[in-house]
């Protein structure tokens, strides 16, 4: 397996691969912005800092026991 921290790209294949997305949704993500895309000749290629990146943009997910939790510390 590859150093996730190292500097490099990975192919949208790979990209899709690791982060459980498809093709279309991969490609709507590059077409509204929100993850950069790098072409080589024919191939659509991610910088894995961009991959990081996208990640971290994604909203995080709330779940209904989190939100009881934070109601019931704020009413403490």
């Amino acid at each position: 397996m590859q150093n996730d921290t190292a500097e490099g790209a990975i192919s949208i294949k790979a990209f899709c691969e690791r982060n459980g997305i498809g093709m279309t949704s991969a490609y709507a993500e590059i077409k509204a912005g929100r993850l950069i895309a790098r072409k080589c000749g024919n191939r659509t290629l991610i910088a894995k800092a961009d991959e990081r990146a996208w990640l971290n943009s994604l909203p995080k997910l709330h779940t209904a026991a989190a939100a009881a939790e934070r109601v019931s510390e704020s009413a403490a």
